[in-house]
């Protein structure tokens, strides 16, 4: 048989184009991608982008509005308020990475673990998921870094903590799904050991639908670090941290509302972003999704 004669050869090329037209068919999706991928630029370049030093302080140049030599003004310590909000996304998306991987890593283990055992092991595993999940992510969140402490480091496993619960919850469903298919009760009437079957059989399947969730979930870690900050309880000053900057400056708000406002809309601008383009790729990728489509 020819590759002409292929039936399924059509359906393969429609859906190959459909992954092609993905960006024109999407524009809220292309535009949000653009603007997370600025972000992102950003960050990675933050030294050779920022004109200031993020954390040098003038006197003579405190609250300066937005203009002249600060492009978007400057708060009470004098300190650039543009530099600050482009070191704040190195910040912001660095704790988010390491936050959804301690929570992915963790929900994958918890999740995998309770999806394949049976009986009290099974229900210890389910209350543990349960109570992580019984809790919103900043109350948990703010209850680890009153153990822990304050700090960088602090927020992201904090953050991470938090988000252990939701991912688990999604890989047991993904695992017992995946468990109950022919290929991988066959694997296991022909003697092959259970963590070979999990190794080559379950994780592969489970992956892919994992990752789409870390997709949807860093605009949430990125929130609840910022929230952390805001409330005083997160990344300590001077460092350069959105929700730090809102909070210093909201006193300031009356007349220097540029203070609070600008790192705010850098905040609001990202977090659309990320959100459009997670909904976006679970929408085209997750095959539960497309089946409702």
């Amino acid at each position: 048989m020819t590759m002409t004669d292929d039936p399924i050869a059509p359906q393969r090329r429609a859906r190959k184009q459909a992954r092609r037209s993905m960006f024109i068919r999407r524009p809220f999706f292309t535009v949000s991608l653009i603007v997370a991928v600025g972000f992102v630029a950003c960050a990675v370049f933050a030294p050779l982008i920022a004109p200031y030093d993020p954390v040098q302080q003038s006197i003579t140049a405190m609250m300066a509005p937005p203009g002249g030599a600060h492009l978007l003004g400057t708060d009470s310590y004098g300190q650039d308020i543009l530099s600050r909000i482009i070191y704040g996304a190195r910040y912001a998306l660095l704790i988010a990475f390491f936050a959804i991987l301690i929570g992915a890593t963790g929900g994958l283990i918890l999740g995998t673990a309770a999806g394949l055992t049976t009986g009290w092991v099974e229900w210890v595993l389910l209350r543990v998921i349960d109570s992580i999940l019984a809790l919103p992510s900043l109350i948990l969140a703010i209850a680890v870094i009153a153990i822990l402490g304050q700090g960088v480091d602090k927020v992201a496993i904090a953050v991470g903590i938090s988000m252990i619960g939701p991912f688990a919850r999604t890989v047991r469903s993904d695992v017992l799904q995946v468990s109950s298919q022919l290929f991988v009760e066959a694997a296991g009437l022909m003697s092959i050991t259970r963590l070979t079957v999990i190794w080559r059989h379950i994780l592969p399947n489970i992956v892919f639908p994992l990752g789409v969730q870390i997709t949807v979930r860093v605009s949430e870690a990125i929130l609840v670090s910022s929230s952390l900050s805001f409330l005083g309880i997160g990344v300590t000053p001077p460092t350069p941290d959105w929700g730090l900057m809102i909070a210093e400056g909201r006193g300031f708000v009356s007349f220097a509302p540029w203070m609070s406002g600008m790192p705010g809309i850098a905040l609001a601008l990202l977090l659309i972003a990320l959100a459009i383009v997670g909904d976006g790729i679970r929408e085209e990728f997750d095959p539960k999704m497309r089946g409702h489509q």
